[in-house]
């Protein structure tokens, strides 16, 4: 069947040939397109959830900040010295906050690199057209 084809393409003029390979060129780049598309609209929303915990986490943060430490140094005050006792709970908090940044992060990083199955199609696209010439 391939012997038959190759005859078929030696036969056509070379200006049909070249309008052929455009438009399957043209085709071949369209689907590549498509799936980076979906790809990165997927890892698009894997990224926003990420996102979404970092804010989450600065909002939660924000809120019970100033209530839940203005009630732990007077706490604490009871024990040792005003100032002594805000800082050990601004410690409290900023290893809350790291713990909750390192996790947003990480499902951020999960999200990358972009679009493998597309490099992927291009290189199988790319030893395709080798095999062509």
């Amino acid at each position: 069947m391939a012997g038959h084809q190759d005859s078929e393409l030696r036969d056509q003029p070379i200006g049909d040939l070249l309008r052929q390979l455009s438009e399957e060129t043209s085709t071949l780049v369209r689907q590549e397109l498509a799936l980076a598309r979906a790809e990165l609209e997927r890892q698009g929303k894997r990224a926003g959830t990420g996102a979404g915990m970092l804010g989450g986490a600065g909002v939660a943060g924000l809120l019970t900040l100033g209530a839940l430490t203005a009630t732990l140094i007077g706490v604490l005050d009871t024990a040792m010295a005003f100032w002594l006792a805000a800082l050990i709970m601004t410690a409290v908090w900023a290893a809350v906050a790291g713990v909750l940044a390192l996790q947003g992060k990480s499902k951020i990083q999960q999200a990358t690199p972009p679009a493998p199955q597309t490099v992927e199609t291009v290189k199988e696209d790319v030893r395709w057209a080798k095999t062509r010439t």
